[in-house]
């Protein structure tokens, strides 16, 4: 579906202000004072709403609008963590073995897309803009695997922003930045144990960095 360029970029306000805690956990957002401060009509704010809603960012209730969405609790962190894990080292492997030319340059320039200069973590866009092309370079590795039912249930986890809600550390960004690599290093050799391995290590080292938001 087709997003007006305006709501995209309503969509991606809220997201970094959402990240960097300027809005916290369960504050309401009021369409009207939104549009106000983002001089736009409250088209394009719902829209952008109803996506963060779907993303799990928003939540909406019946007469109260929309709200902040509470973070995630240890427990459910813990059981993200744990479908990733089966999902997601499946999802590299199916990639590694059965990807095209087309399918593995796709991924190489979803990776390259992720640079450096989004580890200033004091710019609150820029660390939004690495969890939107974090999910998008495990979104397109799921849809590489060539498994339909893998790609629709990574896609639907939304996962990235509700972790990148708990932290915004530089170590997050840089560090998941090499092991993305080895990632599609291994997926472009057509290399299935590599690829699902470095998946692998790549999601325990990610939910380890993301513990600390827990033990703080």
């Amino acid at each position: 579906m087709s997003r007006s360029p305006v709501a995209e970029q309503v969509y991606g306000e809220v997201l970094s202000r959402i990240l960097s805690g300027e809005l916290q956990a369960e504050e309401r957002i009021t369409i009207d004072a939104l549009g106000r401060d983002l001089g736009v009509s409250q088209t394009p704010i719902r829209e952008a709403l109803h996506r963060l809603d779907a993303d799990g960012l928003v939540v909406h209730a019946h007469l109260s609008g929309y709200r902040v969405a509470p973070r995630l609790t240890r427990e459910q962190f813990e059981a993200l963590v744990e479908i990733r894990l089966l999902l997601e080292p499946a999802a590299a492997r199916y990639a590694a073995s059965g990807s095209d030319e087309k399918g593995r340059r796709a991924l190489q320039q979803a990776a390259a897309c992720i640079t450096p200069d989004l580890i200033d973590t004091s710019d609150h866009h820029a660390y939004a803009r690495f969890s939107q092309l974090d999910a998008a370079l495990h979104n397109s590795i799921a849809a590489q695997s060539g498994n339909s039912f893998i790609e629709d249930a990574v896609s639907r986890l939304h996962t990235h922003a509700r972790l990148f809600r708990l932290s915004d550390r530089a170590d997050i960004t840089i560090r998941a930045i090499d092991e993305h690599s080895a990632i599609v290093a291994a997926i472009t050799e057509r290399a299935p144990d590599r690829a699902a391995e470095a998946m692998r290590e790549h999601l325990e080292r990610s939910a380890e960095r993301f513990r600390t938001a827990f033990r703080s």
